[in-house]
């Protein structure tokens, strides 16, 4: 909930202070990555409750349900900060061809 608020908050003061476009979407990027790690800090979070339940409790069932489930929390995270460390690049990318445009001008 606290980086949903950091970011609210962000996103807001960002729409309604940034006049340029290319700044306006890096700085977006930027908020919903910082926002992405936020819900990969709440997953790892998620699956380290699920451990500990299945070690207090350990029966069949809640040990196959642990094991789909941090699979598929993992595989979340995996894609989540691929994605978030590919649109750093392009971001990166996008700032860097603009600013050289900008110095041939």
């Amino acid at each position: 909930m606290w980086g949903l608020i950091i970011v609210a908050y962000d996103f807001f003061r960002t729409q309604l202070s940034t006049k340029n476009r290319l700044q306006l979407a890096q700085k977006t990027t930027y908020i919903k990555n910082y926002f992405g790690s936020y819900v990969l800090l709440s997953l790892e979070i998620l699956i380290a409750a699920d451990i500990i339940e299945s070690i207090i409790n350990p029966t069949a069932a809640d040990i196959f349900k642990l094991a789909a489930v941090v699979v598929i929390r993992t595989l979340i995270s995996y894609f989540l900060n691929k994605e978030i460390r590919e649109t750093e690049i392009d971001v990166d990318l996008a700032f860097d061809k603009e600013h050289a445009k900008r110095k041939t001008d």
